[in-house]
């Protein structure tokens, strides 16, 4: 009889935690932020212990995981509709090389020291730092960068506009700023709040509004 219910809790939690990821949506399965990743050990504690202490009642570990559940998916709705409640739960990317320039004081800021920039761009299969134009570090600690080559080519956007707010370190970047960025969306009839992402590439802007995002 017991080990029928351990059976039967190790099916059942499988099940459990397969459709609660599925509740909380693909980028769960993905790249995990600081919050995703500590609900997900949570949830990953508490079904070991369900299994293991089998004696106490199921309910026990249920609630707990339906309670972390929902409010994961409270923050992340809300999250979703706030970009200062997404930077204070997820953070924003850093910028850890500008062109061609390691910002060290970024590093130093994030902890983020030269051996794991290192390792990350052999990674990426990049020898040297000189070859590297960008490099941003990504909320979830992935290292995105960009080579100098390819930005002569011009083959990657950089996100100027993102759900209605300018990304000022973009503009600096590219050598703008928000005078620019404003005499641009006059001249195309749009306005910052209705943008819902805007990047700039072949030294032109592209500008995606959210009634044609939401009308897909």
């Amino acid at each position: 009889m017991e080990y029928f219910t351990i059976f039967f809790r190790s099916v059942l939690f499988y099940v459990l935690i397969a459709t609660v990821y599925r509740l909380m949506g693909k980028r769960e399965i993905g790249e995990l932020s600081i919050m995703d990743f500590i609900v997900s050990i949570f949830i990953a504690e508490i079904s070991a212990i369900s299994i293991e202490n089998y004696k106490k009642s199921i309910l026990v570990s249920v609630i707990p995981i339906s309670v972390l559940v929902a409010l994961q998916i409270i923050v992340s709705v809300t999250s979703l509709k706030s970009q200062k409640i997404r930077n204070t739960i997820d953070g924003t990317p850093s910028v850890i090389i500008n062109r061609g320039r390691v910002n060290f004081a970024e590093m130093l800021k994030q902890r983020y020291n030269l051996d794991d920039l290192l390792t990350q761009l052999r990674d990426k299969e990049i020898k040297s730092i000189e070859e590297v134009d960008y490099a941003i570090l990504e909320t979830s600690g992935k290292l995105s960068v960009f080579k100098k080559e390819d930005d002569k080519k011009h083959i990657y956007p950089l996100p100027v506009i993102i759900d209605g707010k300018e990304q000022e370190d973009v503009l600096y970047q590219i050598h703008k700023d928000k005078v620019w960025l404003e005499q641009v969306l006059r001249k195309e009839n749009k306005s910052l709040e209705n943008i819902f992402y805007a990047f700039y590439r072949d030294k032109r802007l592209f500008i995606i509004e959210k009634d044609k995002v939401t009308n897909k």
